[in-house]
């Protein structure tokens, strides 16, 4: 345990630092969870949603897996946007990939991996939607990153599709779905010109009747 200790040191650090800074920050952060935000984002160290968005603890739920997938049959993610959306009112859920992502990469070769073969079929189906597009694209990298965009796009759609938000918006609920992409050359996010916020604007075949 000895090689951890610098991670406990380091907490202690921070916690004295948020408290010289706000004596009652904790005893707030303890007795309430209110935030107006909900982050799909992708597992990666290097993509943490509170730094990017420069917000504190509390101020933005967070769920995370590679590359950042939205799948119907994923309990947990599902389980996350459900609590989010409806015990915690969130007004924002952004799904955020980022260029380079090592899984969208992985992808789009034919090695075998193992587990994480089945879990990144959901990328593999995404390329093959759009595999005109992506085929006149020459360099690698360039590919790469398209299809990261492109994954964004497919997941913001998928949050869309659930029961979870569409009953939101029924019930008059301010909720928005939002793609954003994150480069790691520069820190910066960048807006996928992707906002839905009703169910009039899902494809006809994903819209459900409402209890």
């Amino acid at each position: 345990m000895a090689h951890l200790d610098a991670l406990f040191e380091n907490n202690r650090n921070w916690s004295r630092r948020m408290r010289e800074a706000d004596p009652g920050f904790f005893d707030r952060l303890s007795s309430l969870q209110a935030p107006k935000y909900l982050w799909i984002g992708c597992s990666d160290s290097r993509v943490s949603a509170n730094e990017i968005l420069g917000l504190i603890p509390g101020e933005v739920f967070v769920h995370r897996n590679i590359a950042n997938l939205v799948v119907h049959s994923d309990l947990n993610c599902l389980s996350v946007i459900q609590f989010a959306v409806e015990v915690l009112k969130v007004e924002h859920i952004i799904v955020c990939g980022h260029y380079g992502c090592g899984g969208v990469y992985t992808a789009m070769g034919h090695a075998q991996y193992g587990l994480i073969d089945n879990w990144l079929r959901n990328i593999k189906d995404v390329y093959d939607r759009h595999y005109e597009e992506l085929g006149q694209i020459p360099a690698l990298e360039d590919r790469t990153d398209r299809l990261c965009e492109l994954n964004v796009l497919a997941q913001v759609r998928a949050v869309c599709h659930t029961t979870i938000v569409q009953n939101a918006w029924s019930a008059g609920r301010p909720l928005a779905v939002h793609g954003f992409i994150y480069r790691l050359s520069d820190g910066l996010l960048h807006d996928l010109a992707v906002r839905v916020s009703a169910a009039e604007e899902v494809d006809d075949i994903y819209r459900m009747e409402m209890p």
